[in-house]
C-alpha cells in the first residue's frame, strides 16, 4: 500500500485570493515546494484535494480550472515534485445540492485511496481550514496526521 500527502490548494499550495482561476492570480505559498518535496522524497504520493465552488457558481468554467491545474502541476514538476492526482469538487450545496465530494465529506480522499491503494493510517493531510481536517477525520486519517498549514507542519 502507498502513503499520501493530501494537500489543499487555496490557502495551502497558493495564497487564497478567493476563486483563483487564472495563473496571473495564482501565487504559490512560500515554502510549498520544499514542503512537498520533503514528503515526496519520503515516499508519499502527493494528492491535491480542493473544493472549487467557483465552478458551480459560474465564476469560472471547469475548463479554466483544468487549464490552471495543468499549469500548476507543470510548475511542481519543474521543482522536482510529481503531483499524483488533483481531486476537485465542482459543487456548492446552494447551487448544485449536496454531494459526497465537497469537504468536509471524505469523497475526494476515498476516491484517491481506492485509485492509488493508499493506506490512510500512514497518510497525512494538510489544510488551512477545519473543513479540510474534518474531511481527513471522516476518511479515517489519524488525528496526529492532520495539520493546519499556518505554520507548515514538520515532516
Amino acid at each position: 500500500m502507498n502513503k499520501a500527502l493530501f494537500i489543499d490548494r487555496d490557502g495551502v499550495i497558493n495564497i487564497d485570493r478567493g476563486h483563483v482561476s487564472l495563473k496571473e492570480d495564482f501565487e504559490f505559498s512560500p515554502g510549498i515546494f520544499d514542503l512537498c518535496r520533503k514528503y515526496s522524497d519520503a515516499g508519499y504520493l502527493i494528492v491535491v484535494i480542493t473544493n472549487q465552488a467557483g465552478i458551480a457558481k459560474g465564476i469560472y468554467t471547469e475548463d479554466a480550472f483544468l487549464k490552471l491545474t495543468g499549469w500548476m502541476i507543470a510548475e511542481f514538476k519543474k521543482n522536482g515534485i510529481i503531483i499524483s492526482k488533483v481531486c476537485y469538487c465542482p459543487h456548492h450545496p446552494d447551487v448544485t445540492g449536496p454531494c459526497e465530494c465537497r469537504k468536509p465529506k471524505p469523497g475526494m480522499i476515498l476516491k484517491a485511496k481506492d485509485e492509488f491503494d493508499i493506506d490512510l493510517s500512514q497518510s497525512v493531510l494538510i489544510g488551512d481550514m477545519e473543513n479540510d481536517l474534518q474531511a481527513g477525520r471522516n476518511a479515517g486519517i489519524p488525528e496526529q496526521n492532520l495539520h493546519l498549514f499556518d505554520p507548515p507542519p514538520p515532516l
